[in-house]
C-alpha cells in the first residue's frame, strides 16, 4: 500500500492527540468505519485517489460523508487538506485500528482457510490460539479456495501455513531435486 510508513506516522499522532484527550476510543470506531467504508466503495476510493480532483473538494465531500465523526477525526481529514496526502487516508485508518489494538493489548490473528469456519470451529480455534498469546485475540476468517485445504494461521508477524497447497508445494520440491 502506498505511503505506508507515512500512514503510520499519521496514525502514531492521532492516536497519541486522541488518547491524550481521552476520546481513543472513539476516535478507532471512526478510522474502523473510515477504512470500512472506502474499502467497500470503489466510487469513493476512486475520488479520494484521483489527482484531478481539488483537495479542498476532497475535504468538504470528506466531511459531508463523515459528518458524524469525532473532532480528531474531522482534524486528520484538515490534516490531510493542508499536507495534501488524501490518498493514505484508507492506510491512516487502518494503521490506526492496529496501533489502538496494540496499545489495549488485543491482536488479531487472520486464519485463512479454503471454506469459511464455522462457529464450533472457531471457538477451538480460538481457545487454542489464547493459549499461546497473553493478548486478547480475536479471530479473522479470510476465505481463500486456492489453499485447497488446512489453514494459515497468522498472529502479528508469525504465520504458521498447514495448507494442503503448502504441503504439496513442498512435495513438489522435494521430488524435483
Amino acid at each position: 500500500m502506498a505511503g505506508t510508513r507515512a500512514a503510520i506516522r499519521y496514525a502514531k499522532a492521532i492516536l497519541s492527540m486522541a488518547d491524550s484527550i481521552g476520546v481513543a476510543a472513539e476516535v478507532n470506531n471512526d478510522m474502523i468505519l473510515i477504512a470500512s467504508t472506502i474499502k467497500g466503495n470503489a466510487e469513493l476510493n476512486t475520488f479520494i485517489q484521483s489527482p484531478t480532483t481539488s483537495v479542498d473538494v476532497k475535504e468538504k465531500a470528506l466531511l459531508e460523508v463523515f459528518a458524524s465523526v469525532n473532532g480528531v477525526t474531522k482534524g486528520l481529514f484538515h490534516l490531510l487538506f493542508e499536507n495534501k496526502r488524501f490518498e493514505i487516508l484508507e492506510a491512516v485508518a487502518v494503521a490506526y485500528a492496529d496501533l489502538y489494538d496494540s496499545a489495549n493489548g488485543l491482536e488479531v490473528a487472520k486464519v485463512t482457510t479454503a471454506i469459511p469456519m464455522d462457529a464450533d470451529l472457531e471457538a477451538k480455534v480460538l481457545a487454542k490460539i489464547a493459549s499461546l498469546s497473553d493478548k486478547k485475540v480475536t479471530i479473522k476468517n479470510i476465505v481463500d479456495p486456492a489453499i485447497i485445504g488446512g489453514f494459515i494461521l497468522t498472529i502479528g508477524d508469525k504465520q504458521y501455513n498447514a495448507s494442503v497447497a503448502n504441503r504439496l508445494q513442498v512435495l513438489r520440491k522435494e521430488l524435483s531435486n
